[in-house]
């Protein structure tokens, strides 16, 4: 009705142009209509999301299944649009419904809570709508995005170096393997595989996943993935990767790379960095290090000890939306060359885009780095919670994160029925819960078998329930344990002496 009136009134306008039965004069969206609905819908997230944030008496999540939940969001698509009253109950039943991983009581994944400037960083970002790559169109963004490089790079231990915000750890990890094979195989970006001999690439049997998609997708493949084994921590055994590079040149192999964790994604171990290096320089491999997790222990002057050695590497892949709470996602590449390897290896040189005559310096044109055309401005959020917070507030949150571990590691090990599967050095937290039925039955197969039963249990009551969110998982012939992460800030000591009371509480007829 709305847009027929419209249509109607363009007509009679004197100068009206219609092609193709378009009218083309004046805009068609109604711009005040919007402003109103985007003012309405921040009412609600300011309300039902932001200051809920911290609330314990909230849930973490409302469990639905798939069925019912379809039901109740109306996934359907229509030929008409839904009005503006429609459309901000859907929005509140998206909040309703969605996991609150702000919460204080989300303990599921390597990211958790809320910061508010990088917060106000997404909105900023997301109503701008930039893309990376050129100064032209994204000066502001390419100039905080080089500053926060600077500054990562210095934290590494590097005097100069290179790099780019990429969309996950996975990426960078990706990026880091194919610029590996680029260096010692710069032919590959021209002729591709055919010429090249069996590439090989080391990595810990703890390792991300990513590593092996990664060989998947750049043509390596997975058997060319040597795992190398670790000790009891979840480390990196070097004199086992000493082997594995031996083995792999006695078999006519090419060893190009080896990728070294710090912190892992399940135990949070850290790979012996120094002594990696040692084997990489001996055997000429370039050494990525995988610190997407544990890479902002490096803003503590306390904890950055567990990456010793990293200014050692070639590459390294760091994620402040994980333990710093930069929010998903913001994920960096740094490189120690800088001398153009990166975007060498990676750059197309479009001319609709790279222009060499422009009227500034092109150096500032970026994103011929990037395997990406349009990107978004990752690092705007980690740099505006950055300059809110200082280093210090960086540090302390690092610090505070490690101390509720220790502290719940403690409480675990006074409480009968809780078993640590280790004694963490980050913020991971692995145990193991027997419930009374199971405390006096002797250690064997039916006893593990019957343990490994527990944690799926309890964790679909606290989700029904929606009291906290805390992952778990076999690993490494080990039965189902509780994995816990700690970062959020908004946690407390008192929702660590929760997260075992309510475990109790729903195991307690088990």
């Amino acid at each position: 009705m709305e847009v027929g009136v419209c249509k109607q009134e363009m007509l009679q306008k004197k100068n009206a142009v219609l092609v193709d039965g378009v009218i083309l004069n004046g805009p068609i969206m109604d711009s005040q209509a919007g402003e109103q609905f985007v003012e309405e819908a921040c009412k609600i997230i300011m309300e039902e999301v932001i200051r809920k944030a911290d609330d314990v008496t909230e849930k973490v999540c409302e469990w639905q299944a798939p069925e019912t939940l379809k039901e109740i969001l109306d996934l359907e698509m229509r030929d008409t649009g839904e009005s503006h009253q429609k459309l901000l109950q859907l929005c509140r039943d998206v909040i309703q419904y969605s996991v609150k991983t702000s919460h204080p009581r989300f303990f599921n994944q390597l990211y958790a809570g809320i910061d508010y400037y990088s917060l106000v960083a997404r909105f900023i970002t997301e109503a701008l709508n930039p893309s990376v790559y050129t100064y032209e169109v994204s000066p502001v963004f390419l100039l905080v995005e080089e500053a926060v490089i600077k500054k990562m790079i210095e934290f590494i231990g590097w005097e100069e170096g290179d790099g780019i915000f990429n969309p996950g750890g996975s990426v960078s990890n990706m990026y880091a393997m194919n610029l590996a094979r680029y260096k010692f195989f710069p032919e590959i970006k021209e002729k591709g595989l055919s010429g090249l001999p069996r590439l090989v690439l080391f990595t810990s049997e703890e390792c991300h996943y990513s590593m092996k998609k990664a060989a998947s997708f750049l043509g390596i493949g997975t058997e060319n993935v040597y795992f190398i084994k670790t000790d009891e921590r979840g480390k990196m055994i070097p004199e086992e990767l000493e082997k594995q590079v031996q083995r792999a040149r006695k078999e006519g192999s090419a060893p190009f790379l080896v990728c070294a964790t710090a912190g892992t994604t399940v135990l949070g171990a850290f790979d012996p960095l120094d002594k990696i290096a040692d084997i990489c320089e001996k055997h000429g491999l370039w050494l990525h290090v995988d610190a997407s997790w544990g890479g902002s222990a490096l803003v503590s002057r306390k904890h950055c000890r567990l990456l010793h050695g990293i200014h050692r590497a070639d590459s390294v892949a760091w994620n402040p939306h994980k333990m710093l709470l930069a929010g998903i996602q913001c994920c960096a590449l740094l490189v120690k060359d800088n001398s153009g390897l990166l975007k060498n290896c990676y750059s197309a040189k479009a001319a609709y885009l790279f222009q060499q005559d422009k009227f500034y310096d092109v150096s500032y044109d970026t994103g011929d780095k990037s395997i990406q055309c349009s990107r978004r401005p990752d690092a705007f959020k980690f740099w505006l919670m950055w300059k809110a917070l200082g280093t210090t507030g960086l540090e302390e949150r690092v610090n505070r994160a490690l101390a509720l571990a220790r502290y719940l590691v403690e409480e675990i090990k006074k409480r009968e029925g809780f078993q640590l599967l280790l004694e963490p050095e980050y913020a991971n937290v692995c145990f193991w819960y027997i419930p009374p039925s199971l405390r006096k039955m002797e250690d064997g197969p039916e006893f593990w078998q019957k343990l490994h039963q527990v944690a799926p249990i309890i964790k679909e009551r606290m989700m029904k329930k929606g009291s906290m969110m805390l992952g778990y998982q076999p690993h490494q012939g080990k039965v189902n344990f509780f994995r816990q992460v700690v970062i959020s800030p908004q946690v407390s000591r008192e929702d660590m002496d929760f997260l075992l009371d309510e475990i109790e509480l729903l195991a307690k007829d088990l």
